[in-house]
């Protein structure tokens, strides 16, 4: 064994000789290949504490901090519970680098402190802007077309707090027949490579298609949108030649006599609904693959930079073959 390898590390290696990959050691490897460390670090580094040349402590590794942050992200971990899962995953411990034989792991204040950092100058959009210009070089541009859509995220109701009060910034609506309070995050993804290029957060209670000038890159030719999106035209700045495809109210295409029209009519709305099916996709991955089914903070500022920071990864997790295929 290499001198520099602690007596820790060469037992955990000599337990570990039959050790059959599990499916984080995979997703981590993977991440740790397609994730832009290099350019993610530049957009935070002019802001990130320097060593003092006084002396004092030293802080953490800014990369080694970005990978504990996303690490909260994957895996829907709190500042607590990241702290003792690297204290309990070898796994994880590996893709951030921490050898306990030599270093602790960072507590929870100083996760806390860094989130804190990211919220406090705004770095969280400036990431997602990295990592989708990352993926531009890397072959994946927007095309033409955007499909817009939100999901509804669950904030906590109980009013057992210190306000005695439910978070203000969080509004309840009505889905169906069932009442959400928390907030909507409203994306728009492009229609050729299912990657997300808009996210805005907004309380539970904002209607869909107020959001429409938000959700486009400017360069659309083609939307689409589902029934919520109806009237979008007039919320978002006129382009010439643009085409809006929203699908039609139930009750409307209900309401055609004509068979045959009637008929015609379904399948135009069905090749549209084909269309929109790659807006699940990032969806299905935020709340599915990363567990991130509510809102954890309160005041959508911070919930909204989390939801840039997820979709993000997910970005870079939908194309993670293509981007290792270009990586070998």
């Amino acid at each position: 064994m290499p001198d520099q390898l602690t007596l820790a590390t060469q037992a955990d290696r000599g337990f570990e000789a039959h050790r059959k990959p599990t499916r984080r050691d995979v997703f981590l490897a993977e991440m740790d290949k397609v994730v832009p460390w290099s350019e993610l670090c530049a957009v935070i580094e002019p802001f990130y504490p320097k060593a003092r040349a006084e002396g004092g402590r030293r802080p953490v590794g800014l990369e080694r901090m970005l990978r504990i942050h996303f690490l909260q992200q994957w895996y829907a971990l709190s500042d607590p519970a990241v702290e003792e899962a690297l204290y309990d995953s070898a796994s994880m411990r590996r893709f951030v680098g921490i050898d306990l034989g030599r270093e602790p792991v960072p507590d929870e204040t100083t996760v806390c402190k860094f989130r804190h950092l990211l919220e406090k100058h705004g770095l969280a959009e400036q990431l997602f802007k990295a990592v989708n210009q990352h993926l531009h070089d890397h072959g994946l541009k927007l095309s033409q077309g955007t499909i817009v859509d939100a999901t509804i995220l669950g904030a906590a109701s109980s009013t057992k707090n210190k306000a005695k009060a439910r978070d203000p910034q969080m509004h309840q609506t009505k889905k169906g027949n069932q009442w959400f309070f928390g907030l909507k995050a409203h994306i728009g993804v492009d229609e050729a490579t299912g990657l997300v290029h808009r996210v805005v957060t907004t309380a539970a209670n904002v209607a869909d298609v107020t959001q429409v000038g938000h959700l486009l890159h400017g360069r659309e030719k083609a939307v689409f949108g589902d029934a919520g999106y109806t009237g979008a035209a007039k919320h978002a700045k006129p382009k010439r030649g643009r085409r809006w495809y929203i699908a039609a109210k139930r009750n409307t295409v209900k309401a055609i006599t004509d068979a045959t029209l009637r008929q015609l009519t379904m399948e135009i709305e069905h090749t549209k609904a084909s269309i929109r099916a790659a807006v699940e996709h990032p969806f299905r991955v935020v709340k599915r693959q990363f567990g991130h089914v509510k809102a954890r903070y309160r005041g959508l500022a911070k919930n909204g930079a989390q939801m840039l920071t997820l979709f993000a990864l997910s970005n870079v997790w939908m194309v993670r073959k293509h981007l290792l295929a270009q990586t070998g």
